[in-house]
């Protein structure tokens, strides 16, 4: 594959220019959102995108060589889901966000509650049964057990019922769980240097784009169930109501030092004057990006060094990188943005 060029539009630091005064925010939006400066950004990564494992990747560069072999061969015959295009990307040119179906997440939440229901019920289950076997009026093991008796008739037998059902049609039938959503939600395009969200109403798609440097980024910050601050990463056009919320990608967090390194990796990966994260969900594409193509080659970086890399230095990698997102210096930085921009 031949890498791409960049568009004329794409993002660059050294290519900005005078822009018009932001437009005011509103008095709510200013108490729930703090405005993160532009630029200067660290080489972080933050958790969600420390993925897949080196063993991931290693699995898929065999079923890809695999599949080669075997189209060549003639003899090649598609997984079940292949030709469905879920409309996700994630490349040197674009990540895109695309959710999966309602029909999707039911069956997923369905298997996630009926493996939780069924080792939390076991738990509160067996620590009930053994209170009302010491305070039965006949033996302990009469009352344990009836106890327990009626926890697995009416708590575990039903959670492993539902567990077992969700796994059996998520492993076994995938056409009935998998299915695409109505599109992509938003993209982040390198190569252009442009965000697009994507609205949907019926069977009509709106597509509503803007540069990235129109854009700013918040810590928007919202109460949990229990009343505790949590933290989530958005960006918002400085002159319309385009805005991402980043919560579907990356959870909501109590600390800010997760969202700060999301806006330090979307800066570094959407400046083509600097090269693609290196994190390894990229480690595949960064053969077609020139700009990252140059960097290696001055670092001498190893084209291989996420997939070959053995389970306990991942690890370490993973160890050291929170280690560096938790010293995240985002908060004191000047803003390069404030040199072009008028904020109101």
């Amino acid at each position: 594959m031949t890498q791409s060029s960049y568009a004329t539009t794409s993002y660059s630091p050294a290519n900005l220019e005078r822009q018009p005064p932001g437009k005011s925010r509103s008095g709510l939006k200013r108490l729930t959102g703090q405005r993160l400066p532009w630029g200067n950004t660290q080489e972080v990564v933050p958790d969600s995108f420390m993925q897949p494992a080196p063993k991931s990747l290693r699995f898929w560069e065999q079923e890809y060589k695999r599949k080669a072999e075997l189209k060549a061969k003639g003899t090649y015959k598609p997984a079940p889901l292949e030709h469905i295009d879920f409309h996700d990307r994630c490349d040197h040119e674009h990540y895109r966000h695309a959710p999966w179906s309602t029909r999707t997440h039911f069956w997923i939440h369905l298997a996630s509650f009926g493996k939780g229901g069924l080792f939390i019920f076991l738990l509160v289950g067996g620590i009930v049964a053994f209170l009302e076997g010491f305070a039965s009026n006949s033996s302990f093991f009469t009352g344990f057990f009836e106890s327990l008796e009626f926890s697995i008739l009416f708590t575990l037998l039903p959670c492993a019922l539902v567990w077992g059902l969700a796994s059996l049609v998520i492993h076994k039938f995938p056409r009935l769980w998998a299915k695409p959503g109505k599109g992509p939600k938003w993209e982040l395009n390198r190569r252009t240097g442009m965000i697009t969200v994507f609205k949907y109403h019926r069977s009509e798609v709106t597509e509503q784009r803007a540069p990235f440097h129109e854009f700013d980024a918040y810590i928007n910050t919202t109460p949990d169930r229990q009343g505790l601050p949590m933290n989530v990463l958005s960006l918002e056009h400085r002159y319309s109501d385009i805005s991402i919320h980043f919560g579907d990608i990356q959870p909501p967090d109590r600390t800010v030092n997760q969202p700060l390194a999301l806006w330090d990796f979307i800066q570094n990966y959407m400046d083509t004057s600097h090269p693609l994260p290196d994190a390894p969900l990229f480690e595949e594409h960064r053969h077609n990006d020139p700009t990252t193509v140059e960097h290696d080659k001055a670092k001498g970086r190893n084209p291989r060094y996420w997939i070959d890399m053995d389970d306990e230095t991942f690890k370490q990698a993973q160890h050291d990188m929170r280690g560096r997102v938790d010293r995240i210096n985002t908060l004191t930085r000047p803003n390069l943005m404030a040199q072009f921009v008028e904020y109101r």
